[in-house]
């Protein structure tokens, strides 16, 4: 029997001898205000290990080494790696959180180490943190039997004194770094790692499904980048790769370092007991769509975690986040000056290091009972094991889920993760297909080495480290098509041809102003100021995103802080920022042309056109949203007037066929035809204006006299209750228009007050539903972020004969991949969406969905229903 309800919700500390979580399991399964909102709960019992015997050409010292440990036996996985390993080949393991994939390639490198005195190798992490922590695994292993005295490890990034790093690149013979410090302060001073160079035997890249997207495509030429440096010393290096599971690691890891590469996912690893619950928040409001907030809901969740004394990890997706919740958890014990004051501590990138490594040890050791963290705890640094783990909303791919949620229950103890769904219609998704979570990822980490203005950023620092020779070799580019980039390097003077070489000819150090996270050769430097006034630089923005992310009044978002943009200066590409918290985020309102530049493919699907191909995307910014964090409350709105800019992209596009917008006109559900108030309106509409006087209803605001300025503009004449919401209701066009148009339905308004007056009372189409619900669950499948991808509608599109159209872009200059693999699952991206809208609980459209409609106005659920099903063939 479990243990019973509190009296009150805030926690008490229940003693638990058995320290298990089965009394708290039972609790949630009774409780009135919890169980009912519990989507899907799947218990995965305990797994047994698969062991081995330590093979007998492990060295003796690295043997003995292990036995002081307690390590006698490898599991299946790891003795998968070691053989492969020593038989020379390329692996990547793609196993479980916790599984041992850091001894699995530490095993192969440092018995290497051991039979070659001069053997390197460099370990690439994707975080400062993450290297801190693997280097503390290796100095455990300082061992009397294990002389790692000859074996020299440290890190090399840039928080690495300068006074040390001579040394370092003498004497070390394991690097820790990252693909950053590899890219602008190792690659270009190979000369001073000549040594460390000519000896290299491994390289080992962790974290591998973390290098995805634009930051894995320069990644993959920072290898291609390591690999010629390092043949130019004569060494030929080993790769091993390991990363959280993916759809395509195997296919990722060949891309990345463009080599046959090995897959070891044979799990051998023991697991205790495992519970995976998706919790969705009750609903507050039907009708809206509306649920309570993800975040106090999270709150409740961890509280009764600690007064079941259940150790745990609260994961918030933002930094602002993470101090919501640890107020609301610390305050009751605050209040009530409880010992367990300093046992719930939050975890984030804004924390000095020693304080991470304090909260990190605590965690380790029990003194520490809860920690609220953004995604900086997800990587495998080690916090020992945790009883539970709470995701507050869906941390954006799959495999982020699941490394968060791996990190309860690391070793044989229970353990349970709690997915607390937000109102996104990505989260929504997955809590009705629970099956995403417990079948295989279905996401496939994408990324394009030959991405022209990345490559061509990277033959620019390749040819600074080396001059190219005729007929040399750049990863997997043809010859002939390299050839054609070095000469139109030469023809823009950042290269000289002489004695069949192609010289670096600039003064300039070309790595030091590439960003690894951006395509855009023009990028928006972002400066803030510290505490005592200083400026400084936190990050760029690619030139083209900048008009969206960083226009004047702005929120954005760094390292899960938030900033507000106080200037945007265009001519010198400089936004001024400063650090604020609030309760909003921003999102841009812009208004968009694309126009195709050369159709790749095209497919006749049901109902539809599909298509890929490379487009030219023209938008402007017209203004901004305040958007309520968790609520998703629209706040208000802002105009803006930002000059248009151009985007040469690749877009994945489909168009209504004449048959299927015939059908659902047909069956009155389509609301994108222009609206037709009749051969009478001008006259109605002159009556309107002359009854208020031509003043505007809401501001005052008297019509211009065209004889006086050549701007005149007569004002709007508005519809209170929307046009279309007649049109669906009535029984013919004409009652539509009869009750539309009634004097007392219509109001004078100037063009300002008119544009906010529909904002409000917008009614979302069916065709804006379709893009709304697309954009949104498109990266699900590409294991990107949604503000990768560009959505635009257009009921009419006069670049496919005025088909209405809904078009997915990547927003990355030249394209990532994302269009194409769009193109490709068109018919489950479909199906999904359908899925997605008909489950949905709302009645017209929410945030979950389709979108909401204005606060006096209608969605557009049932529109967007009948399009998916005549794209289904469903209807």
């Amino acid at each position: 029997m479990g243990i019973p309800l509190p009296a009150h919700r805030w926690r008490r500390t229940v003693k638990n001898p058995l320290n298990t979580i089965q009394p708290l399991l039972d609790f949630w399964k009774r409780d009135e205000q919890t169980a009912p909102n519990f989507f899907a709960w799947k218990t995965t019992p305990p797994r047994p290990a698969q062991t081995h015997p330590i093979p007998a050409d492990v060295p003796a010292p690295l043997r003995e080494a292990l036995s002081t440990r307690g390590i006698d036996q490898l599991y299946s996985h790891q003795l998968s790696a070691w053989t492969r390993s020593r038989a020379g080949e390329n692996i990547i393991l793609s196993t479980g959180t916790a599984s041992g994939k850091t001894l699995a390639y530490n095993l192969p490198v440092l018995a290497a180490m051991l039979q070659d005195p001069e053997a390197r190798a460099i370990y690439l992490f994707p975080t400062k943190a993450l290297a801190q922590d693997q280097l503390s695994t290796l100095e455990n292993l300082k061992l009397e039997t294990f002389q790692l005295s000859n074996l020299p490890t440290s890190i090399y990034d840039g928080d690495t004194p300068q006074a040390n790093r001579p040394t370092i690149r003498k004497t070390a013979r394991i690097v820790l770094s990252n693909p950053d410090m590899l890219h602008t302060g190792i690659l270009p001073h190979h000369a001073n790692w000549s040594d460390f160079f000519s000896n290299l035997k491994f390289i080992v890249i962790d974290e591998a499904h973390t290098y995805r997207g634009v930051f894995g495509s320069h990644v993959a030429n920072v290898i291609r980048r390591l690999k010629r440096v390092a043949n130019f010393y004569g060494a030929k290096p080993q790769f091993i790769l390991a990363s959280a599971t993916i759809g395509n690691p195997k296919e990722l890891a060949e891309r990345l370092i463009e080599e046959e590469v090995e897959l070891i996912d044979n799990d051998g690893s023991s697991r205790g007991e495992r519970h995976f619950i998706i919790y969705n928040p009750p609903v507050t409001d039907a009708a809206l769509g509306l649920r309570k907030s993800s975040l106090l809901e999270s709150v409740r969740l961890a509280n009764d975690l600690l007064t079941y004394d259940v150790q745990s990890v609260v994961f918030a997706r933002t930094r602002r986040s993470v101090e919501i919740i640890l107020t609301y958890l610390q305050s009751p014990i605050v209040n009530r000056q409880s010992s367990h004051v300093n046992q719930v501590r939050g975890y984030r990138s804004g924390y000095l290091p020693h304080q991470r490594r304090e909260i990190e040890q605590g965690l380790r050791d029990g003194s520490v009972k809860s920690v609220v963290a953004t995604n900086a705890l997800e990587l495998g640094i080690d916090i020992g094991g945790l009883g539970a783990a709470i995701l507050v909303g869906y941390p954006g791919t799959i495999a982020s889920a699941r490394q968060q949620s791996g990190r309860a229950g690391r070793g044989d103890d229970p353990a349970v993760s709690v997915l607390v769904a937000s109102p996104n219609p990505l989260d929504q998704f997955l809590a009705h297909h629970p099956e995403y979570f417990f079948g295989s990822s279905p996401e496939m980490a994408l990324v394009n080495p030959n991405h022209l203005l990345i490559l061509l950023e990277h033959l620019r620092c390749a040819m600074f480290e080396l001059p190219f020779k005729k007929g040399d070799g750049f990863g997997g580019i043809s010859d002939e098509l390299l050839d054609e980039y070095l000469e139109f390097l030469v023809a823009n003077q950042d290269a000289h041809f002489s004695n069949e070489k192609y010289y670096w000819m600039k003064d300039q150090y070309p790595a030091a102003n590439i960003s690894l996270r951006s395509a855009s050769p023009q990028s928006v430097v972002l400066q803030s100021v510290t505490e005592d006034g200083r400026p400084l630089t936190i990050g760029t923005v690619d030139g083209e995103s900048a008009a969206w992310m960083v226009h004047p009044g702005a929120i954005y978002m760094h390292e899960a802080q938030q900033y507000f943009v106080q200037e945007f200066n265009i001519e010198n590409h400089i936004a001024q920022l400063v650090p604020v918290g609030l309760d909003y985020y921003t999102e841009a309102q812009k208004n968009s042309e694309i126009e195709i530049t050369a159709h790749t493919a095209q497919e006749t699907v049901p109902g539809c056109d599909k298509n890929y191909g490379e487009i030219q995307v023209t938008t402007q910014v017209v203004g901004f949203r305040k958007i309520r964090w968790f609520t998703y409350e629209n706040l208000g709105q802002e105009p803006l007037d930002m000059p248009p800019s151009e985007l040469q992209t690749t877009g994945y596009w489909l168009s209504l066929s004449e048959e299927a917008v015939a059908n659902l006109r047909d069956a009155g559900v389509w609301t994108n035809d222009p609206n037709d108030y009749g051969p009478e309106w001008p006259k109605i509409r002159d009556r309107v204006r002359a009854r208020d006087k031509y003043q505007c209803q809401v501001c005052g605001a008297l019509e211009k006299d065209p004889s006086t300025t050549l701007r005149a503009r007569q004002h709007d004449v508005h519809h209170k209750t929307p046009f279309r919401s007649f049109v669906r209701n009535a029984s013919s066009l004409e009652a539509a228009r009869e009750q539309a148009n009634r004097l007392e339905n219509l109001t004078t308004l100037c063009p300002s007050c008119h544009k906010k007056v529909e904002q409000n009372v917008r009614i979302r189409s069916g065709l804006g539903g379709l893009g709304f619900v697309l954009g949104n669950l498109a990266p699900l499948f590409l294991m990107c972020d949604p503000r990768d991808l560009g959505t635009h509608t257009d009921p009419a599109w006069s670049a496919v004969n005025g088909q209405p159209s809904v078009v997915l872009y990547d927003l990355v200059p030249a394209g990532i991949g994302f269009s194409q693999k769009l193109f490709e699952i068109h018919d489950e991206l479909i199906q999904r969406a359908l899925e997605l809208v008909s489950q949905c609980e709302c009645e017209d459209g929410c945030p979950s969905c389709v979108g909401p409609g204005g606060e006096n106005g209608a969605g557009g659920k049932a529109e967007t229903l009948a399009i998916l099903k005549q794209l289904t063939s469903q209807y």
